[in-house]
């Protein structure tokens, strides 16, 4: 029977070597995850430039289309976890001075969607790619090919909403009862792009109202949707966020992604502790 001989100086400086790596390899994974954490956190967290703009802006109607099922997708959408309008400070002041400017005549501003996570707009992307996903077709794009959805502009993968100064709204009377625009709210088709023609002088003369108060208040409009506003000097021009809209200050996600990162490291650890028993 054939046996080991004693372990020489090459064979301790070998385990010597090893245990170092293992060091260096642990410190290192250590670090990328804390890094990681510290994103994910970021990532995760209101920027307290952000405020609630049903607090600020008066007589406001929050119909969070995206928070629920009624919407061109035809399911609530990734990130928005409540019905609420958030927007940046500067955007929602400006928007209480449109509040202000219609009330004399019996108006209020109707919201459909504000700050957009970025994660939202991924999920846009998604569903648009699913061309067997056509469960809004009949109300949202009765006429458009969905393959077409990104060459004609409905879909993009970035959008100016996640920078938090952009607003998507109507106009409605002091019942909540909307004003005549032409089109709903989120119809894909040139009918709702701000100059269309084929259009009620009605909903003319209301889009022009809508469009003559944002702008003198601040916001520019969008060429193809009626709806659609972001303040011109918005403070976050080149910030894309991906905080989730929430109710409350209570950010859970956070905890939640902390948790799964840590169980993961842990798990990263006794993968490590295995290695040096080898």
């Amino acid at each position: 029977m054939r046996t080991c001989p004693p372990p020489g100086p090459q064979s301790s400086f070998l385990r010597s070597a090893v245990r170092y790596w293992l060091f260096v390899l642990g410190s290192s994974l250590a670090a990328a995850l804390g890094a990681s954490l510290s994103l994910q956190a970021q990532a995760q967290e209101r920027p307290p430039s952000f405020v609630d703009a049903a607090t600020v802006v008066p007589g406001l109607i929050v119909e969070a289309r995206y928070a629920g099922s009624h919407n061109f997708v035809g399911r609530p959408i990734d990130g928005y976890e409540a019905p609420r309008c958030l927007l940046t400070r500067p955007a929602a002041d400006a928007l209480a001075g449109v509040a202000r400017e219609l009330a004399p005549r019996g108006f209020v501003i109707k919201v459909f969607d504000c700050y957009r996570p970025a994660r939202a707009v991924a999920n846009f992307v998604r569903w648009a790619q699913d061309l067997n996903d056509t469960a809004g077709k009949v109300e949202f794009y009765p006429q458009v090919d969905k393959r077409t959805l990104f060459r004609d502009g409905y879909i993009s993968p970035r959008s100016g909403h996640s920078r938090g100064s952009t607003v998507d709204l109507t106009l409605a009377r002091m019942d909540g009862r909307e004003l005549d625009m032409g089109t709903p709210f989120d119809f894909f088709s040139p009918r709702s792009w701000a100059a269309a023609t084929d259009i009620g002088s009605e909903a003319k003369a209301n889009r022009a109202l809508l469009t003559t108060a944002m702008r003198h208040h601040g916001f520019r409009p969008y060429p193809k949707e009626w709806w659609h506003f972001t303040l011109a000097r918005e403070p976050f021009p080149a910030t894309y966020f991906d905080f989730p809209v929430r109710r409350g200050k209570g950010w859970t996600g956070v905890a939640a992604s902390t948790l799964v990162s840590a169980k993961a490291f842990l798990a990263s650890l006794r993968a490590l502790k295995h290695i040096k028993r080898l």
